[in-house]
């Protein structure tokens, strides 16, 4: 399997999107409950773009294969030099170290910024990504039990930290 990280464009929208809506209404790594359609993934891309945050693909055989990007943490300015990321990858793809390049590039493109420190919201049973982001650094600060609802069940929110 070649596999290629560059940055997104509009013709991997479709690929995206797959991504997404597979992971909502399957998982709890997304904890919107209803899919969305390709023109809200081109505005969500854009306006990633216009913030000067990256939108990454894995790219393998010509295919999405999965996808990472960071952004605004929380809306005031103080907490500017603070992202929140998110990684996908396509259920196809999984256990084959697509999330951990996505993840290497994310970081190096956060360093090569302004960006301070990097936070990941998981839910908790996600046991699989919160492993993720410990090899990468991140440290668990806080649990906060019950805060979602999905699939007719509350859910915990684990959020980790790295400083960079």
């Amino acid at each position: 399997m070649s596999l290629l990280i560059r940055d997104a464009d509009h013709h991997d929208l479709p690929g995206i999107l797959e991504i997404h809506n597979e992971a909502v209404l399957n998982t709890t790594a997304i904890w919107d409950e209803e899919t969305v359609d390709v023109e809200d993934r081109r505005e969500w891309l854009e306006s990633r773009r216009r913030a000067g945050y990256p939108v990454l693909v894995a790219e393998s055989d010509g295919r999405v294969a999965g996808y990472a990007s960071y952004g605004v943490w929380r809306a005031k300015s103080g907490y500017r030099y603070t992202v929140e990321n998110s990684v996908y990858v396509h259920v196809d793809h999984h256990r084959k170290g697509i999330a951990s390049e996505l993840m290497t590039s994310l970081i190096e493109r956060a360093r090569a910024g302004s960006v301070h420190v990097m936070v990941a919201s998981i839910e908790s049973g996600n046991t699989t990504s919160i492993a993720l982001h410990e090899r990468f650094g991140f440290r668990t600060v806080a649990v906060m039990p019950e805060v979602g609802m999905k699939f007719g069940r509350w859910l915990d929110m684990t959020f980790m930290q790295l400083t960079l």
